[in-house]
């Protein structure tokens, strides 16, 4: 093979920057036009954010009580009320904080256990509050709370190191050993009422894998000066429930193999909510191959999402599936921002993991696998009710979508690498 000449390598290397360049340029016009259609949009069908729900619901597996929450006030009033009753350990950690009312008494109970004595640790993501006062994430000096402020740089942005990358997208609460919660709420008014999504309570001996997983986060990127967490093992093991969490810090994501691992499994049904679905290549092969076996494939998502270039990027995959018989739904005047999967009426998962790079190789995460009936039949019933405030795209209306729509999913579509 021939070397190229100085001068045509520096021709060629030209081409190529004018090339990105523009690439740049035109992934920039999108988005500017698709945000500037989505803000006129906002302003001229603004979101209800009304929807049904279903009110929380007991399931029983492995000696414990999983309750499934649905809705926002219901869940922080439970929340609150076990921070309020904490007596030995309060482990807090989530994404966003916003500081409004709800996360003002989210703040107050957290302080009020610490000052009665309760060991209470916190963990909250910098970067998922970027756009909060940061004075509202300082708390009084007491030697009962413990504040850990997941850095907003880390040190892999620059270095290309994926152990030192990664934001903290967990949502996790832990009280006493005795109950936890785990799922999609963050914290703020807004998720009480006007955002769908979906969390979990598990009251029992299962607790534990919701314990371990906060002190290994601790423990791991614990501030400083602060002493580790006591992390005894758990007292039986159990396969009917197990956390599964994404670690950039240990180069783990078992989270999209199980996702995979599910699919590749099912037999009858697959039904999957994501607050956000980009996915890759694997992923995409796993839907349709499942949907051309006879597996009744479906797929709910947000119609529109706070996140609109999320929206967009994912669409591009949205043809091929359908060809293979994936349904796909969109949840209306409201985002819905849940993470759950439920197959065969056997298996769910409910946790912090969407289908996207970010979550999938990306951030830290952590979800619930639970194997058992009585958990599946309330997720399929949680789907079916979702299903009443969706409606489904069809082939026939997805092939009459304008070609500026078809252009400006060519020209995003190469983001999902990074979303």
């Amino acid at each position: 093979m021939k070397r190229l000449s100085g001068k045509t390598a520096e021709k060629v290397l030209r081409a190529a920057k004018i090339g990105a360049v523009a690439g740049f340029a035109l992934q920039a016009a999108a988005i500017a036009t698709v945000v500037a259609v989505d803000e006129r949009r906002k302003r001229r069908e603004p979101s209800s954010g009304q929807f049904p729900h279903v009110p929380p619901t007991d399931a029983h597996v492995a000696d414990s009580t999983l309750t499934t929450y649905t809705y926002g006030n219901d869940l922080f009033e439970d929340m609150l009320a076990a921070i309020d009753a904490a007596t030995e350990t309060v482990y807090f950690e989530t994404f966003i904080w916003k500081k409004d009312e709800t996360g003002r008494r989210f703040r107050e109970a957290i302080i009020r256990a610490a000052r009665r004595g309760v060991d209470t640790y916190v963990i909250v993501d910098s970067f998922g509050n970027l756009n909060q006062d940061p004075r509202f994430r300082r708390f009084p000096k007491l030697d009962t709370l413990h504040v850990l402020r997941f850095p907003l740089f880390r040190w892999g942005l620059l270095t290309g190191s994926m152990r030192n990358s990664g934001r903290d997208h967990r949502k996790l609460l832990v009280t006493d050993s005795s109950t936890a919660f785990v799922g999609g709420y963050n914290i703020g008014s807004l998720y009480a009422e006007h955002w769908r999504d979906t969390h979990l309570r598990i009251v029992g001996p299962q607790v534990w894998e919701l314990e371990n997983a906060f002190i290994d986060m601790w423990n791991s990127h614990r501030p400083r000066g602060e002493a580790r967490i006591a992390n005894p093992p758990p007292e039986d093991w159990t396969a009917e429930i197990r956390a599964i969490q994404n670690l950039p810090s240990r180069l783990s994501y078992p989270i999209r193999s199980s996702y995979l691992d599910a699919l590749d499994r099912s037999r009858d049904h697959a039904w999957i909510t994501m607050g956000y679905f980009i996915p890759d290549r694997d992923m995409q092969e796993s839907l349709i191959e499942a949907a051309r076996r006879g597996v009744d494939v479906r797929i709910l998502v947000p119609e529109y999402s706070n996140h609109i270039i999320a929206d967009w990027v994912g669409r591009p995959h949205f043809s091929s599936m359908m060809e293979a018989g994936v349904r796909i739904f969109l949840f209306e005047s409201a985002m819905v921002h849940s993470k759950t999967m439920t197959m065969d009426g056997k298996w769910s998962t409910i946790g912090t993991a969407n289908i996207d790079r970010l979550s999938m190789q990306g951030n830290f995460e952590i979800n619930v696998e639970i194997f058992s009936k009585e958990q599946a039949q309330i997720m399929e019933e949680i789907f079916r009710v979702d299903l009443t405030n969706a409606h489904e795209l069809t082939r026939q209306e997805w092939e009459r979508r304008p070609a500026g729509a078809r252009l400006i999913e060519r020209i995003l579509r190469p983001l999902g690498i990074i979303l």
